[in-house]
């Protein structure tokens, strides 16, 4: 027979041969045409169907097994789920295409696993899509204004720059590129089926492993908490306003809160911050929460302690938030009622919660109170077969520790190395606020519950950045080590000030590595850097 190649690229002679099946008398001869055919995808799916729905000779599956390249088998495995009636069946199953899922399932692919993703909403995740990425491009546009404010102390005409929140725009542009493997659009639910298994759009797919890499999302207070709650809108939300909003009042103390708190303060947003307690970042070092919460009042953000939301309301000129505050330490004290009016972006930033809802992990996979997965430091959960990383497990929210987690997981299913596993000790991590914040290993506090606090020692140190020696705009630096024992391992590092979110990295390197007060003194410091006060400090 002979196949002549169309312009269009469409074997003709090829494919009504193959559809009306007098490829089946042909024996082997076919998997010589197979290895050179693969390429065609529609070609490829002819051959597929006739193998789901025809009761092939065995020699068929003998090609399939040993003698077709190994991308063309997986092709044809995948091709499976053409029939709804049939199980699919894969290596490796990940739901969730977010980071964690997304760099688990790259890496189970390179190691040969037959790999799908199996994901409800857009690529990417949180991260890509209304986190980190986005998030980073609107930062650095609010340090850009920083600068123009500055600019007139080093001797430039700034001229009549303005802000355009057009800019937002660019974040829509960033794309994640497909992944080299197999992806399913879909919600996943466990089935009740003996092994593994899971339905998406009614048809259903197993693997020996499963990855649940859902995420979460953003916390909100209901009406019924609240009154006119729904009236304000998340962190997702924030990357899908228009404009740069007027009046802004944002809820909450986290590192969500600070940076979004910061972003629109710094582009020109009048910006009121309500916490519950007196200060922010309640969960990092005392002394980084304490210098963060005075840094947000410097800089012009509108801060309301003790306070809570009483109610929100619509009005002809945007909303209406009523507040309540009173300071429990003050048992006399009576409750505060005011009012933000013209509000135009009230901004829940209250948590995180886990994706968990309609998976149906009822069926033998437990959960804390909160619903986030249990998993133990293999991320096994409490079925066999099942995993879970990332921000769905509740433990250290952040894209790096996910995506380090799924490729951990990865090569120990598929490449047989039993103990890999990510050590959750010792992770960096930023709070891109103004300005940023970076803190790796225990804080003063932790320490001391731990080690006693007669065996704690602490360095600290506080400047004005040389950037700043000349303008009239002005932001500290602050800087702390936390040691312990007689040879001062340095076990924790933190800092807030100019250039702290790149300065990280090295420092957590080294105390990864052990090492220890002696060690930063025997190092050349930097100068004029503000780095080389970690080296100097006594």
């Amino acid at each position: 027979m002979t196949i002549v190649k169309s312009d269009s690229g469409i074997y003709t002679p090829l494919l009504q041969f193959i559809m009306t099946q007098q490829w089946l008398s042909l024996g082997p001869p076919i998997a010589h045409l197979a290895r050179h055919i693969a390429p065609a995808s529609f070609l490829v799916m002819a051959i597929l169907i006739q193998l789901t729905r025809t009761r092939a000779p065995c020699w068929i599956a003998h090609i399939v097994n040993k003698q077709l390249s190994s991308s063309f088998r997986r092709l044809i495995r995948r091709s499976m789920a053409s029939d709804p009636a049939e199980t699919t069946r894969f290596d490796f199953l990940v739901i969730g295409g977010g980071s964690g899922g997304l760099a688990g399932a790259r890496r189970a692919a390179e190691l040969g696993a037959a790999t799908a993703v199996i994901e409800s909403h857009k690529l990417g995740g949180t991260c890509v899509n209304v986190g980190c990425v986005p998030k980073k491009v609107m930062w650095n546009a609010a340090v850009h204004a920083e600068y123009l404010h500055d600019h007139g102390d080093y001797g430039f005409d700034a001229g009549n720059a303005r802000f355009s929140w057009d800019v937002k725009q660019q974040t829509d542009k960033i794309v994640l590129l497909k992944a080299k493997i197999q992806t399913i659009q879909g919600h996943a639910r466990f089935t009740s089926d003996p092994e593994p298994t899971v339905e998406v759009n009614g048809r259903k797919f197993t693997a020996p492993h499963i990855l649940i890499a859902t995420g979460g999302h953003p916390s909100v207070m209901s009406d019924e908490e609240v009154p006119g709650a729904s009236l304000g809108i998340t962190s997702d939300g924030f990357f899908e306003l228009e404009t740069l909003p007027k009046r802004s009042v944002i809820v909450g103390a986290g590192y969500i809160a600070v940076e979004m708190a910061g972003i629109l303060c710094t582009l020109g947003s009048k910006t009121s911050l309500v916490i519950r307690q007196t200060g922010v970042l309640r969960n990092f070092d005392a002394y980084i929460s304490a210098n963060c919460t005075k840094e947000l009042q410097n800089s012009g953000v509108d801060l309301w302690k003790n306070t809570q939301v009483k109610s929100v309301s619509k009005t002809g000129r945007g909303l209406e938030v009523t507040l309540v505050t009173k300071d429990p330490e003050k048992k006399n004290d009576e409750e505060k009622i005011s009012t933000i009016q013209d509000v135009d972006c009230l901004l829940w930033a209250i948590g995180r919660q886990p994706n968990t809802n309609g998976l149906n992990i009822s069926r033998g996979i437990n959960t804390d109170e909160r619903g986030h997965i249990v998993v133990d430091e293999f991320q096994n959960t409490s079925r066999s077969g099942i995993y879970a990383v990332g921000d769905v497990c509740g433990r250290a929210l952040l894209t790096p520790v996910a995506i380090a987690a799924g490729r951990k997981l990865a090569h120990r299913l598929f490449e047989g190395k039993k103990d890999s596993k990510l050590d959750y000790s010792c992770i960096p991590t930023v709070v891109f606020s103004h300005p940023p914040i970076g803190t790796v290993g225990l804080t003063e506090e932790e320490a001391v519950k731990s080690r006693g606090k007669e065996n704690v020692k602490i360095y600290k140190t506080s400047f004005t950045p040389m950037y700043h020696a000349i303008t009239s705009r002005k932001s500290q630096c602050i800087m702390k080590l936390v040691c312990v024992g007689k040879e001062e391992k340095v076990v924790g590092l933190h800092m807030q000030g100019l250039g702290c979110d790149e300065m990280l990295q090295g420092f957590a390197v080294a105390i990864k590595m052990g090492a220890t007060k002696a060690d930063f003194d025997r190092t050349v410091a930097i100068h004029p850097t503000s780095s080389e006060e970690f080296v100097t400090m006594r």
